[in-house]
């Protein structure tokens, strides 16, 4: 009596080397639409290439990076069946941290984690993930995609992703131009981003017991649509700010909040000021502290409060600032000003009174 037995294999472990070659062929129209001129090759190499020679008209260039995730906002997407905007997100968090020193985002790869591939739904994502890129002037030059059975379930996924710009040295932002005097100009962001997520999914779904279909009155919309509200990205309307007017820093309002991110660019001696009063938060915050009976100060060193980039500029700049953001469609307004610390000898920032009701 004989037994037969079948041997093991990929597909038996759970991974579908065909679903993921399918994924990449959907996905190659959206990653051409992000080609500059600099980049050589296409999708399918070992490595993403980019001509270095176009850096020669730099006298000093410095080369900037930077990495990040989307954190838990994943899971609403992957709740909401809705995978095309997520990648806005990824681009968002990495490429406005490498415009803080003033820098050019030139391209970026990333990284999909899926439990299962399906293909339609990789490649939205990286349809999103190249919309992004082409908000923020850079390419995508490519990525990888990683099929985990067992350690994810088969609609789980995560995604990140890396970025490289450039800037020339002797025009890098940052704490050492900043000055007392200065203005401190702030640029609206389109809602939470993509900071805080734990916080606002325990409130809405622990707490406050919502479904995402539920429609909220304040929005306009459901739930849903209002948590999945893509990042704005301010790449290229920074960039633009740096060619019209002069710009001393930036600095891109992520986990921390507003105040912890913005002292990281301001020197010892000196104290970034920014009036509450200035700005009306937006009806996603203010729900979130009121469902999740959320102090302030918690809510404000979770959540951007309705900013998601700030200038640090000269006083006699903010005008052209502004009107710079907004012929490009940015509502930014002088939210404060840098002064002297006193007997202090760190930098820092510090909100001060009420929102503008």
């Amino acid at each position: 009596m004989s037994e037969t037995t079948t041997g093991a294999s990929y597909a038996a472990a759970g991974v579908d080397i065909e679903a993921g070659d399918r994924a990449v062929e959907l996905m190659k129209e959206w990653v051409r639409k992000t080609r500059r001129p600099e980049v050589l090759g296409g999708l399918g190499g070992f490595a993403g290439l980019f001509d270095a020679s176009a850096l020669k008209r730099y006298e000093r260039p410095l080369l900037a990076s930077a990495t990040d995730g989307v954190g838990t906002k994943v899971d609403l997407a992957r709740k909401l069946g809705v995978y095309d905007t997520i990648g806005h997100d990824l681009v968002g968090m990495v490429v406005d941290d490498l415009v803080v020193c003033g820098a050019e985002p030139l391209f970026m790869t990333d990284y999909i984690c899926v439990g299962k591939v399906h293909p339609e739904r990789v490649a939205a994502i990286v349809k999103g993930i190249a919309e992004g890129c082409v908000l923020a002037g850079c390419a995508l030059v490519g990525g990888e995609t990683a099929e985990h059975p067992g350690l994810l379930g088969e609609d789980d996924f995560d995604v990140a992703g890396a970025g490289t710009g450039v800037v020339e040295a002797d025009q890098l932002l940052g704490p050492d131009r900043i000055r007392t005097g200065d203005a401190v100009i702030a640029m609206a962001s389109s809602g939470l981003h993509s900071n805080g997520y734990s916080l606002v999914r325990h409130v809405v779904f622990d707490r406050a017991g919502w479904s995402l279909e539920r429609e909220v009155p304040e929005f306009g919309r459901t739930l849903g649509e209002e948590l999945l509200e893509p990042t704005k990205i301010y790449s290229l309307d920074c960039l633009a700010l740096t060619r019209t007017t002069e710009v001393h820093a930036f600095s891109h309002i992520t986990g921390g909040g507003l105040a912890a991110n913005l002292a990281r660019v301001i020197p010892d001696g000196l104290h970034a000021t920014v009036d509450r009063s200035t700005w009306t938060p937006g009806a996603v915050f203010e729900l979130v502290g009121t469902a999740g009976q959320v102090e302030r100060l918690e809510l404000e060193k979770t959540l951007n409060m309705g900013v998601g980039m700030m200038a640090v500029v000269p006083a006699d700049s903010a005008d052209a600032a502004l009107t710079t953001l907004a012929d490009r469609g940015v509502e930014a307004w002088i939210a404060g000003e840098i002064t002297e610390r006193g007997d202090h000898h760190t930098g820092g920032a510090a909100l001060t009174g009420d929102y503008a009701s």
